[in-house]
C-alpha cells in the first residue's frame, strides 16, 4: 500500500515541480522538505509540533508558551507554507527550530524523523500524513492531534478512502477535536472512540493584544478625526472588484470613508493595484505610503503589501470585511477582528470556519452578506448607525471571551505524553 502511495506522491512531486518554478515558489525551505536538515542539529528529544500555515502558527502560539511552563525540552515548529514558517519564526518565541515539514515520502520522512527524533508529534488542525504518522508510530513518537477540524470536502474525501484511512487513525495517540460535530466525524471515520476528546477551538485563546504605533499607521493612511476606514481583509480574486465597486457607490454618501484592501496574498498587490487603478482609484502600496503623502491625492485606496501588519490595520477599521467568502475559498479566521471588538462582515462561503461562522451568525454578532449589493448596503447600515456597530463588536468579543479556554485543556491532555 505505502509503496503504491509513495509512487503516486512521487509522480506528482516531479510533475507540479515545474509549476512550483514558474510560481517562483522555490525558497530555501524547499530544501527542508526534502529532508536537508542543517548540519550540527542538537535537538534532544524535542516536541515537534506541526502547524499547516499562518492561522494554525497564531493559534499554536499560547499552547508552546504553555508547554515550555511543563517541559524543560526543545521545541521544533514546521509548517507547510512559507508565509506560515516566517510568521513562525517571528511569532513562535522559544521554538529552537523552525522548519518545513518534509515530504511524505518514506525515504525523507524516516531522515528526517531520526534527524529530529522527538519525544512527542503535535498536529495542529487534522493532516493525515500516511508516511509520517507511520514512522511516528513505528518508532513509538506519541501523535497528538489538537485542534482537530474535519471540514464539509475533507469529509467527503476520507469517507470515500474510509477503509484505508482507518488503521491510521487508530496509530494517532489522541485526538483534540475543535467542536462534537468534529469529534462525531473521526469517530464516523472509525478513530477510536477512546482517543477521541472535544476540548475546544484553541483560535478563541486570543491574548489580549496592544497594537503598537496605531498613530503611526494612522499617519499612513493620513486618518483624520471625522474619517472611517473600512479593512477588507485576506481578499482574493474575483472579490477585489466586488469590494472596489462597493466602495465607489458607498463613497457619494459617505465621502470620508477610507479602504484598506489586504489581499490574502502579498504577491498579489500589484494586480490588486491595477484593478484599483481601472476602478478610478489612486493605488497607494502601505509600504510606500509614508512618503507617498495619501492626504494630498485624491481618490486613494490603500494595498497592504507586506506581511504581519494586517492586525495593526483591523485595529484601527471602524468596519472589517474578510475575504476568501465571497467566492468559494471557505473564508479566512474571523477571530482577530472580533477580539478587537470591531463589526465584521463576511460573504457566503465560510465552509472552511463553519462552526465559527455559525456561532457568530446565530449570536448575531457577525454580518452574512451574499452579493454586493448586500454588503454596500450592510457597510451603509453600520456607518449610518454608529450604536448599531458598537453593538456588533462587543458582541463578537464577548463570543470570543465566552469560548475560550481549548488551549488549557489540550495542555492537560498532552501532559501525560509528555517524560520530563
Amino acid at each position: 500500500m505505502f509503496i503504491v502511495y509513495d509512487l503516486i506522491f512521487l509522480i506528482f512531486a516531479l510533475i507540479y515541480l515545474p509549476v512550483y518554478l514558474v510560481r517562483k515558489k522555490f525558497h530555501s525551505g524547499f530544501l527542508l522538505r526534502i529532508g536537508l536538515l542543517p548540519g550540527g542539529l542538537s535537538l534532544g528529544k524535542p516536541i515537534w509540533i506541526h502547524a499547516v500555515s499562518l492561522g494554525e502558527v497564531m493559534a499554536i502560539k499560547g499552547l508552546l508558551e504553555g508547554l515550555k511552563g511543563i517541559s524543560d525540552k526543545k521545541f521544533v515548529i514546521s509548517t507547510v507554507t512559507a508565509t506560515g514558517n516566517k510568521i513562525a519564526r517571528s511569532l513562535a518565541s522559544g521554538a529552537d527550530f523552525v522548519t518545513y515539514l518534509p515530504l511524505d515520502l518514506g525515504f525523507i520522512v524516516k531522515s528526517v524523523i531520526d534527524r529530529i527524533n522527538p519525544s512527542v508529534f503535535i498536529i495542529a488542525e487534522t493532516e493525515i500524513w500516511p508516511n509520517l504518522i507511520s514512522y511516528l508510530y513505528r518508532k513509538g513518537i506519541p501523535i497528538i492531534i489538537v485542534n482537530a477540524r474535519i471540514s464539509d470536502a475533507s469529509f467527503r474525501g476520507y469517507l470515500a478512502v474510509r477503509f484505508w484511512l482507518r488503521p491510521l487513525l487508530k496509530k494517532v495517540s489522541l485526538f483534540c477535536a475543535q467542536s462534537g460535530r468534529d469529534a462525531g466525524r473521526l469517530l464516523e471515520l472509525a478513530a477510536p472512540a477512546d482517543k477521541v476528546l472535544t476540548t475546544g477551538n484553541m483560535k478563541f485563546d486570543i491574548k489580549e493584544q496592544k497594537i503598537e504605533r496605531l498613530a503611526d499607521y494612522k499617519l499612513r493612511l493620513g486618518l483624520s478625526a471625522g474619517d472611517k476606514l473600512l479593512v477588507a481583509g485576506s481578499t482574493h480574486a474575483g472579490e477585489e472588484e466586488i469590494i472596489l465597486d462597493a466602495y465607489k457607490d458607498l463613497q457619494r454618501d459617505f465621502p470620508s470613508l477610507k479602504l484598506v484592501i489586504a489581499p490574502r496574498h502579498p504577491e498579489r498587490s500589484n494586480e490588486v493595484a491595477q484593478l484599483a487603478w481601472r476602478a478610478g482609484f489612486r493605488s497607494v502600496f502601505i509600504s510606500g505610503a509614508p512618503t507617498e503623502c495619501p492626504t494630498c491625492m485624491s481618490n486613494p485606496v490603500f494595498i497592504l503589501d507586506t506581511v504581519g501588519e494586517l492586525i495593526s490595520f483591523y485595529a484601527l477599521a471602524d468596519i472589517v470585511f474578510v475575504g476568501g467568502s465571497l467566492i468559494r475559498k471557505g473564508g479566512h479566521n474571523i477571530l482577530e477582528p472580533a477580539s478587537l471588538a470591531k463589526p465584521i462582515i463576511f460573504g457566503p462561503h465560510m465552509f472552511n470556519f463553519n462552526d465559527i461562522s455559525t456561532l457568530f451568525l446565530q449570536n448575531n454578532a457577525a454580518i452574512m452578506v451574499r452579493n454586493q449589493e448586500e454588503l454596500k448596503t450592510n457597510i451603509a447600515a453600520l456607518l449610518s448607525d454608529p450604536i448599531k456597530a458598537v453593538d456588533l463588536g462587543s458582541l463578537a468579543r464577548q463570543l470570543i471571551l465566552q469560548n475560550q479556554g481549548a488551549t488549557m485543556k489540550n495542555l492537560d491532555c498532552i501532559r501525560k505524553f509528555i517524560v520530563r
